[in-house]
């Protein structure tokens, strides 16, 4: 068998799965104005525009240690709750649900309790969807299984959204994904294609349990093992996975994916009885799906429906950018009561194309590569934006960028903003040499205010040349208390026999201390005749 025959063979055997790892196809990993707490991960690296990390699927070990704490009798008649889609288990099948049961309603308690504290809205929605396309009731629970019905929920495999579809297969079922919108992360539109994914593999199977399996494994794999083993139930085919290929086997992950799901149901069944807070459940129709055009400035449209964007973003967690693609209409979700009031917002010449970005000026020596690092846009979106074709650029053109700075400033972080403003409100210029300490001292003024009231991480974060604002002080004032500051030199001092620190600060009149962080050296470093020191001195 020639190389090019095995690599089509293994090809061939990697299939469309919603589940199954498979590497993305996207391959933007660009930059996008958002605060500096976005985590970086993958090809999730630009989703987060809304000032807080994406978060990452918690996976519960397989199978899950157990305490060796008992059941309660409400656990164990929780446990042995019959359902809809149930079917006869061996000893062994009801051990595995068992642990998991076990797992969420013990040392996983807490996780479990998270997980339904953000399905109000979310589940309603599903169940409704569900309901409508004629599953079991129970099969929407396989959101928990899946992600906590976590919009923002992904996996290192590539896997997003509440269902954690892969790439292919939510392309495949109408799930757009691209520069600008991601939306697996859309936990409405994700719902149906989950639903219509999961009929398909019922009619593929006949079977409940086997549907759910090929969800996670990939119909593929579900069903070649099927055939080579002669299995007709889930159950049955992990019974007989020692008897297939080490390639062929289901994954441990597989084995234990149904009994997980079958121990969530049971949970969910009996939520009150195992003494969980109730669901707190939101209407659908208290959220409206609302269609907005081509480039719409989303930032001007929560403002306008005075959202603070985090509430907005959480709402619509599939845009990937602050404004919406541009060459086809999208859906946005807002509470109900809003929607007249973004129907006349989106008629007005605020949420206009490319509202809220820059026009940029070609310059000589401009290219497209350039200009796209500089903004952090790929070429090819500033291309198509901008209804381009060629290479060529010309000085004195115009071009339209995502983002304004007035933009950047809104998207930031409540830090980042504090910082903006602080700028803009500066009443006294960092000199090199400068610490918090210092400015402390001299203006009246605590450290833990400074860091306030400047948006600063910490005492590190200061930088020479950058505007400080000190609160409660004028201009004039600050730069008399700091008068002595000003003339500060550096000078390269050359330590001589039988100095210390403290000597040389006392010969130069500043603190040993800002020797020593001037320097980055600690109280138990020794000086040496000949060594240099950097000392900021009048």
């Amino acid at each position: 068998m020639t190389f090019r025959t095995i690599l089509l063979s293994c090809l061939a055997c990697t299939l469309l799965t919603a589940c199954a790892p498979k590497p993305s196809t996207n391959t933007a990993t660009l930059p996008v104005l958002v605060p500096e707490e976005t985590i970086v991960v993958s090809d999730l690296a630009d989703l987060e525009i809304s000032g807080e990390p994406a978060d990452e699927i918690v996976d519960v070990q397989v199978p899950p240690a157990d305490d060796s704490e008992p059941l309660s009798s409400e656990e164990i008649e929780a446990l042995e709750t019959r359902l809809n889609i149930d079917i006869e288990m061996d000893d062994s099948d009801r051990k595995v649900v068992e642990k998991y049961f076990k797992y969420f309603t013990h040392r996983g308690r807490k996780t479990f309790q998270r997980y339904l504290s953000r399905c109000g809205t979310l589940l309603p929605h599903a169940t409704e969807i569900f309901k409508e396309k004629g599953l079991p009731e129970e099969i929407v629970y396989l959101a928990f299984v899946e992600s906590g019905f976590n919009a923002k929920a992904y996996s290192r495999a590539g896997a997003s959204g509440v269902w954690q579809f892969m790439p292919y297969t939510g392309r495949k079922y109408g799930l757009k994904q691209n520069w600008w919108i991601d939306e697996r992360r859309d936990p409405y539109k994700s719902a149906s294609a989950a639903a219509n994914y999961l009929l398909k593999l019922y009619n593929d199977f006949g079977d409940w349990y086997l549907a759910i399996a090929a969800y996670n494994a990939g119909e593929g794999k579900i069903g070649r093992a099927m055939k080579k083993t002669g299995a007709e139930s889930f159950f049955e085919l992990t019974q007989k996975n020692h008897k297939l290929s080490r390639r062929a086997r289901l994954r441990t992950e597989t084995k234990h994916y149904v009994p997980k799901f079958l121990a969530v149901v049971k949970i969910m069944r009996n939520l009150e009885k195992l003494g969980f807070e109730p669901i707190e459940t939101v209407p659908c129709e208290t959220v409206t799906p609302v269609t907005v055009k081509g480039g719409t400035d989303l930032l001007a449209l929560a403002n306008d429906l005075n959202m603070n964007w985090k509430t907005f973003y959480n709402m619509n967690t599939a845009f990937r950018r602050q404004v919406s693609p541009p060459d086809y209409e999208a859906t946005v979700y807002i509470p109900a009561e809003k929607a007249p009031q973004a129907v006349a917002f989106l008629e007005s010449d605020k949420s206009r194309p490319y509202a809220g970005w820059i026009s940029y000026k070609v310059r000589s020596g401009d290219s497209w590569y350039r200009i796209g690092r500089r903004h952090g846009v790929p070429v090819a979106v500033l291309k198509k934006v901008n209804n381009r074709r060629s290479n060529l650029l010309r000085p004195g053109q115009r071009l339209m960028i995502p983002g304004s700075n007035s933009t950047q400033v809104a998207w930031r972080s409540p830090r980042a903003k504090t910082r903006a403003i602080a700028q803009k409100r500066g009443n006294y210029i960092v000199q090199r040499g400068d610490t918090l300490y210092d400015i402390s001292r001299a203006t009246g003024v605590s450290v833990k205010t400074l860091l306030s009231a400047n948006g600063l991480r910490s005492a590190k974060s200061l930088r020479a040349g950058t505007k400080l604002y000190i609160p409660n002080q004028s201009t004039k004032t600050i730069a008399k208390k700091t008068a002595g500051k000003k003339g500060s030199k550096m000078v390269a001092y050359q330590v001589r026999r039988g100095e210390s620190v403290w000597t040389i600060a006392k010969k130069f009149g500043v603190s040993y201390k800002d020797i020593l962080r001037w320097n980055q050296l600690s109280k138990r470093s020794i000086l040496r005749p000949g060594d240099s020191l950097t000392i900021y001195s009048n």
